[in-house]
């Protein structure tokens, strides 16, 4: 099948299975290798991307499903050399270890803001809780998130 996406604010068109998901469509079709496969069972949260501004994990979307979507993967926050609010967040934070995590956790914080669901660590710690980290920088993420949601408010 023919799918029709707009990712990362660019439209493109892939062939494939029925049967692949948006993850696999991403990494192996598009070359887009900054989302993560962890688990492939939708428990970590490492292959979190935005489906139409609503976070999504990939590995558990066929990406027919997502047709004429509008998907956003880390590779397209920044602006150019301009870093995301909460990349930049992140490399203060020292919000990540090994990394694995970090892309999904990224796509996931940005989500959690643009919800409305940072405003304190309890709320934070809730809405992120389905992204999983190896390392356990929580502490770390969390104030990454908190301080984020500061910059994006202003």
């Amino acid at each position: 099948m023919e799918v029709a996406l707009t990712v990362n604010g660019q439209a493109r068109k892939v062939v494939l299975e029925p049967r692949v998901t948006l993850l696999d469509a991403l990494r192996e079709r598009l070359g887009l290798t900054g989302t993560k496969k962890g688990c492939d069972r939708g428990e970590c949260g490492a292959c979190t991307v935005l489906a139409d501004g609503e976070r999504v994990k990939s590995c558990l979307t066929l990406a027919v499903m997502r047709q004429g979507a509008e998907i956003t993967t880390v590779e397209g926050l920044a602006r150019g050399e301009e870093l995301h609010p909460v990349q930049e967040a992140f490399i203060r934070h020292d919000a990540f270890q090994c990394g694995m995590c970090t892309p999904g956790q990224i796509m996931s914080a940005v989500a959690c803001i643009d919800e409305g669901h940072a405003g304190s660590e309890a709320e934070i710690r809730e809405w992120m809780s389905g992204n999983l980290c190896r390392c356990a920088a929580y502490q770390n993420i969390v104030a990454a998130v908190a301080d984020a949601a500061k910059e994006v408010r202003r």
